[in-house]
């Protein structure tokens, strides 16, 4: 079995995460893409005087540096701001279950090297139970052969489109996929050149 990630998972039992809930508005307006993490879930891990809430899940110590999101259903909808996967990685998540993902949020994750998967509501489920029995389960990830396993659950098995699981293995966004294809269009452009010199 080949490992793409091995981590810590820590529960967000919510629905309908939206972006601005992943990372309030109001800490859009740097020009870098940089220093989010800090904002991440801000309303929910934040007191109104800016102390820590002790009662939000990813501030209990037992899930410091998880590094694996599990959560329900439509994780990411509301706008297509590009800083919500940006904050999650950043805080450290490099993989979320979800029962389903906005489109755009889960294609922003692709792009960004971390890895989106959808899993039926009932074994969400099964992993919701177990996070309230055990507060150190550890998931090892194979990409290649799509699966998940854990001394804690038997191995789940996962679905994820071709284009997007690509790019997580050889680690490159849209961009190093089309810089793969230069030689193409190098080729392309010079044949149409030839063929109509006029344009």
């Amino acid at each position: 079995m080949s490992i793409f990630f091995s981590g810590l998972m820590a529960p967000l039992d919510k629905n309908n995460v939206d972006t601005d809930q992943i990372i309030p508005k109001q800490f859009l307006t740097s020009t870098s893409r940089d220093g989010f993490d800090a904002a991440l879930f801000y309303d929910w891990r934040y007191l109104d005087n800016g102390e820590p809430n002790p009662e939000f899940i990813l501030n209990r110590p037992c899930y410091q540096g998880a590094k694996i999101l599990l959560t329900r259903d439509n994780f990411g909808c509301g706008s297509s701001r590009e800083h919500a996967p940006w904050a999650l990685k950043q805080y450290g998540f490099e993989v979320i279950l979800a029962e389903s993902f906005a489109d755009i949020f889960f294609n922003n994750c692709g792009n960004n090297q971390m890895l989106a998967i959808a899993l039926p509501a009932q074994t969400l489920e099964d992993l919701f139970v177990l996070s309230e029995q055990h507060d150190d389960i550890h998931i090892d990830i194979d990409l290649e052969n799509q699966v998940l396993t854990s001394n804690k659950f038997a191995p789940i098995g996962f679905d994820i489109r071709k284009d997007v699981k690509e790019r997580l293995l050889s680690g490159l966004d849209f961009i190093g996929v089309t810089e793969t294809l230069n030689p193409q269009i190098d080729a392309f452009e010079a044949k149409l050149n030839a063929d109509r010199p006029w344009q």
